[in-house]
């Protein structure tokens, strides 16, 4: 009885030493779970670009589980608020990655909270797929060692130079000014706008900044407008950037104004008709002619959501839209080729993926070795938009589509 007893308990702290070993290799070397995990900012003054992230990937996931899912499986979608905030987003990816262990995590909005992110994702070994955040160092990471993260999106080195184009096309002086929020995303892309600058053989006549929460930017507009700035390149989302233009109305400031596509149709809400003519960059528009596939993906989000879907006015962060739709099929190829749902074949199998998208034809979508090109969507399918009649257009369709 002893000796058997004896046995028993020996099986039983085998085994508890097995889960404990278990319990302690890192994510990346279990099998994971058939889900995509998402910070977003689903409260806070950005959330309408969780709730359009939302309306986009569940929408895009329903058409693939229709489908058969990915491996036989149902990919479902797991969200997470952050509010904005780089310290929520790591919590959120923990649990991501150790509690819900899914295959994959999506980021939101905010730069800052995807630069946050780096080391986490590195140990728990969990592929990330960016579909806003542009942030330049938010994929080339200065160690040169980004594994991890890939981007459906703009990336700001790239952006800056088209940005500059642009606004050396519209001022009629040449006296441009750089105008940015006092975050990461903000002063990361304040070097990248000096060298494009630089490139274009622009000399800026101001650079201004405001930190998050600013109301009256009276100051900084006075400056830009008494050295003479005729066009401002802004960086900035929609709160601060409608105060920016509140203030520049009560001292009589028109610039024209060429914007990182951190402004949506929040925006355009806020200001009324002082939004009109502010030109943002973008990857996409649902405004306009779509193609057949654009055309199925608005019905299908209409159709899944027709409370707040009603027309393409509604998408209101049209191109972080598409670029979701497209980062959420290029996940489903990837786990295909993967073979299994496994975060290191799903990474290596994220370099292999040719996908026909609403953005791009990605072909490949990333490239193995090449940091640069762990963003997929390339400045050739950059676009110009416009603010008319509070709708964000493409820049062809309204009065803002010459020079001057």
């Amino acid at each position: 009885m002893a000796s058997s007893l004896g046995m028993v308990m020996a099986r039983r702290a085998a085994m508890a030493a097995a889960l404990a070993c278990a319990a302690a290799l890192p994510a990346a070397a279990q099998r994971a779970e058939p889900c995509i995990g998402a910070s977003w900012e689903m409260t806070g003054p950005l959330a309408n670009n969780g709730g359009m992230l939302r309306i986009t990937v569940e929408t895009a996931l329903e058409t693939i589980n229709a489908a058969g899912g990915v491996l036989g499986k149902p990919l479902r979608l797991v969200i997470y608020d952050d509010v904005g905030e780089p310290a929520r987003a790591v919590d959120n990816a923990r649990r991501i990655g150790e509690r819900d262990n899914c295959i994959i995590m999506m980021g939101g909005g905010r730069t800052p909270n995807a630069i946050a992110l780096r080391e986490p994702l590195a140990e728990m070994g969990m592929p990330w797929i960016g579909p806003i955040s542009a942030g330049t160092t938010v994929i080339e990471h200065q160690n040169g060692r980004n594994e991890w993260m890939f981007r459906v999106s703009m990336k700001d080195r790239w952006v800056t130079g088209y940005l500059v184009d642009q606004a050396k096309l519209r001022s009629p002086t040449g006296k441009i000014g750089f105008v940015y929020e006092g975050t990461a995303w903000g002063q990361g892309a304040l070097p990248d706008v000096e060298a494009a600058a630089k490139r274009a053989g622009v000399t800026l006549a101001g650079r201004e900044t405001w930190n998050i929460g600013d109301q009256d930017m009276s100051a900084q507009m006075i400056r830009l407008r008494d050295a003479g700035v005729d066009t401002i390149i802004l960086w900035g989302v929609d709160r601060e950037s409608a105060n920016m233009l509140r203030s520049m109305d009560r001292i009589g400031y028109k610039p024209k104004i060429v914007s990182a596509w951190g402004l949506t149709t929040a925006f355009a809400k806020a200001v009324g008709p002082l939004a009109e003519g502010v030109m943002v960059a973008g990857t996409f528009n649902w405004n306009g002619q779509l193609s057949p596939a654009a055309q199925g993906a608005f019905d299908a989000m209409k159709a899944k959501f027709p409370d707040r879907i009603r027309t393409t006015a509604d998408l209101e962060i049209p191109s972080g839209m598409a670029n979701a739709w497209d980062a959420t099929f290029i996940i489903a190829e990837a786990i295909k080729l993967a073979g299994a749902y496994d975060r290191t074949k799903l990474r290596d199998a994220m370099f292999r993926v040719n996908y026909e998208g609403l953005v791009a034809n990605y072909r490949p979508a990333f490239i193995k070795g090449n940091q640069e090109r762990m963003d997929a969507v390339l400045p050739e399918a950059y676009k110009m938009q416009a603010f008319h009649n509070g709708v964000l257009m493409p820049i062809e369709a309204t009065p803002y589509g010459m020079r001057n």
